[in-house]
């Protein structure tokens, strides 16, 4: 577009000269050197109108020129003020927002599985962020003290008790008993060598080694025959004993003062040893390995879930309208409250960006986006300045 003005100006310069050597041919010779002399006059005018704006007429420090480099901070600062006045006010903002329809919108999408994929690895990465940027030693001191904290504040002998009630009750009580049973037998079958060895030293000496042998094979298989009984008779009174002996335990566990005291004693003893406490200390890294692991792997348990509760959440977005409405509600008042609190913030960065800005780069940035428009003053310059001269040279034709 500066070509195409130039053009014109050289066009222009061209005419007048023509004219300016040809006045002898006639009146209309007038009438053409009087537009075209118009005609640069007008162009230059405009060309240097256009160019002050933006830098000093070929490189002269013409007074009031080259406006924009001199006054960028206060075209910034006023810039700023414009968008915070006439835009970043609630206003506009809550009219902007009336009819969006946020919230059915936003559950459309997320009812597409692909759009659900994509906010799950938007809320992933933004995890991992923040994992990432927490100071751990005070992550592991927050969590290790909060879950001693409440294990000190727990009264974990009703706890124990109800635990012994509900595992009784549930006939997981018999099955451990089942295992016990075996676990008996097995450790006896396994150290049957040594047992024999034990009897043979609390024998007395005079008797024989045969009849120790007898006793020992009789009393060994009693027990295993007795075991064996216990394993396979779910009603048998030993196991009804055991049974109702947990059961009191249970009853003692939440009724009894001494009892429970000495449960609270034991606690805090277990809380306070170094192995516990390395553990409580140790929550943290455990649980942040865990979840950047989940939040790297896109087929992780906690991403499969995560996908599956935003699409949910899409689909009950699309059918509750009033849900819809408290999810618009909520938008419409962060965005209030973030306008409020924060717009001359919004002002200051445009503000302080542009302050920032070279001055030459300035006017650069601002010309490439106005300029073209700009070169159409210099061409209507052009051609308004030489009607503006024929005309002239036509009145002063008519009335001399």
């Amino acid at each position: 577009m500066k070509a195409v003005a130039t053009s014109l100006l050289v066009l222009a310069a061209v005419v007048y000269l023509f004219a300016k050597a040809n006045e002898d041919q006639g009146d209309w010779v007038g009438y053409v050197r009087a537009g075209a002399e118009a005609a640069m006059v007008g162009a230059l005018a405009d060309w240097f109108a256009v160019t002050a704006l933006f830098r000093h007429p070929l490189g002269i420090p013409i007074p009031h020129t080259a406006i924009i480099p001199r006054r960028k901070d206060q075209i910034g600062r006023s810039l700023g003020e414009f968008v915070e006045g006439n835009f970043l006010t609630e206003d506009v903002l809550i009219q902007r927002l009336h009819g969006v329809d946020i919230g059915r919108r936003l559950g459309h999408w997320l009812a597409q599985p692909a759009s659900a994929q994509r906010a799950s690895a938007a809320i992933m990465d933004a995890t991992r962020g923040t994992i990432e940027v927490l100071d751990d030693r005070d992550v592991q001191e927050a969590i290790g003290g909060l879950v001693e904290r409440r294990l000190r504040d727990m009264d974990v002998s009703p706890l124990l008790g109800k635990a012994i009630d509900v595992s009784v009750d549930g006939g997981h009580f018999q099955r451990l008993l089942d295992a016990v049973f075996v676990a008996v037998g097995a450790f006896l079958e396994e150290n049957e060598p040594t047992l024999r060895t034990r009897l043979k030293q609390e024998s007395p000496w005079w008797v024989p080694e045969p009849i120790d042998d007898r006793i020992f094979k009789k009393i060994f298989s009693g027990v295993q025959t007795f075991l064996g009984d216990l394993h396979d008779e779910p009603e048998h009174e030993v196991r009804a004993a055991i049974e109702q002996r947990v059961r009191v335990l249970a009853e003692r566990l939440r009724t009894d003062p001494d009892l429970i005291a000495k449960v609270e004693e034991l606690k805090i003893e277990v809380l306070a040893h170094p192995e516990v406490q390395a553990w409580l200390q140790s929550l943290w890294g455990e649980l942040k390995r865990a979840m950047l692991a989940a939040a790297d792997d896109p087929n992780s348990e906690l991403r499969r879930r995560l996908d599956d509760g935003l699409v949910q959440l899409g689909h009950r977005l699309e059918a509750d309208v009033v849900l819809q409405a408290k999810v618009d509600g909520w938008v419409e008042r962060v965005a209030v409250y973030l306008i409020e609190h924060y717009r001359s913030e919004v002002a200051d960065l445009i503000a302080t960006t542009v302050q920032r800005w070279d001055g030459r780069d300035t006017a650069r940035r601002i010309e490439l986006q106005v300029g073209r428009d700009l070169q159409f003053i210099r061409i209507n310059g052009t051609v308004v300045g030489g009607l503006a001269g024929l005309a002239i040279h036509a009145v002063g034709e008519g009335l001399f």
